[in-house]
């Protein structure tokens, strides 16, 4: 009995403690600078574009389904918005089109894998490569910066709201960390407070007892591929904002790193299902190691190293406490 309330609890609290680990490890090595408000408030702004992606494909990680698109999704997303900028075109017009690029795109993905059947891995590594190829192909192969991107929305993302008031004298919330934080909410409350949500976990669940229980799956999951298009357009809109620019690779790291990201918050569920809020602990871990390790001087592909140990660990740490249950 002891063992068994012992390996339910590292399955739950496993991954969390890492990331206590993680952190507790940094502010030791680095005492001057990372254990900061402000460090922690750039840490917050630096993360907030693969929260948002990741929070996004923790809707159709629920369903077991995921997009590999992500990534080109998002530069297709900035891309389109920031030639819009450059013809001369509003602000608005250019973040709405990008939307619907990134809302499109998604639900496309949910066409080929619901209704014509594809695999996701086969359906969303087919648009990855379209996406990318339209991206390179709407810009040119080119970098769009300069005078091309609007103040204003390279604004958005070097302003913040100051937090005088709670004490931290000259210390800013980003806007880009409040988005993130708003996403969360939205997502959370998505899917764990309304039937939509308790749907897909249905599907998720047992996909065939959902359809003999009434539940349109398809449309269903074409909805959560259009949200999570959505949310990689989002990210892609917030990375161009905060580097003022746009390039038909800017979001090729970001899958991978969504995807970690979920893994690793799957690993604190009593069934190994993802949750939102485990997803951020997720996002928190990457974002500690990347922003500890960058101050520490390691090298970039070290980082991708420990970035892949840990996930694998914690998978397999998950799964053998789960078999001893």
């Amino acid at each position: 009995m002891k063992s068994r309330t012992l390996s339910t609890a590292l399955r739950q609290w496993g991954t969390f403690l890492g990331f206590l680990a993680i952190t507790l490890f940094f502010a030791w090595r680095l005492p001057e600078t990372f254990p900061t408000a402000q460090n922690f408030l750039n840490i917050s702004q630096q993360i907030s574009m693969l929260a948002v992606a990741a929070f996004t494909m923790t809707i159709v990680m629920v369903m077991n389904d995921f997009d590999l698109s992500i990534g080109s999704t998002a530069s297709l997303a900035g891309i389109v918005a920031a030639v819009l900028f450059a013809a001369g075109q509003p602000v608005w017009v250019g973040v709405c089109a990008a939307l619907a690029v990134g809302l499109l795109g998604g639900v496309f993905n949910g066409f080929l894998v619901a209704y014509i059947g594809i695999l996701p891995f086969i359906a969303t590594l087919g648009t990855l490569t379209m996406f990318s190829g339209a991206a390179f192909m709407i810009s040119d192969g080119k970098t769009i910066f300069g005078r091309d991107i609007p103040a204003e929305f390279a604004g958005f993302a070097r302003f913040g709201i100051p937090l005088d008031a709670i004490g931290l004298e000259g210390a800013k919330l980003p806007l880009m960390t409040l988005a993130a934080v708003i996403v969360l909410v939205v997502v959370w409350l998505l899917l764990e407070q309304t039937t939509f949500g308790r749907r897909l976990y249905a599907i998720g669940g047992n996909r065939v007892a959902a359809e003999l229980a009434g539940i349109n799956t398809r449309r269903l999951r074409l909805m959560a591929f259009g949200l999570t298009g959505l949310g990689a357009a989002v990210a892609g809109l917030m990375y161009a904002s905060r580097v003022a620019s746009a390039n038909p690779t800017q979001g090729a790291g970001l899958m991978l790193d969504a995807i970690a990201a979920v893994f690793l918050g799957m690993t604190m569920g009593r069934e190994g299902e993802p949750r939102v809020l485990a997803t951020l602990v997720g996002v928190l871990i990457l974002g500690i190691l990347d922003n500890g390790l960058t101050q520490m001087n390691v090298d970039s592909y070290v980082r991708e190293i420990l970035i892949g140990a840990i996930v694998v660990s914690a998978v397999a740490i998950s799964a053998f406490s789960q078999r001893r249950t």
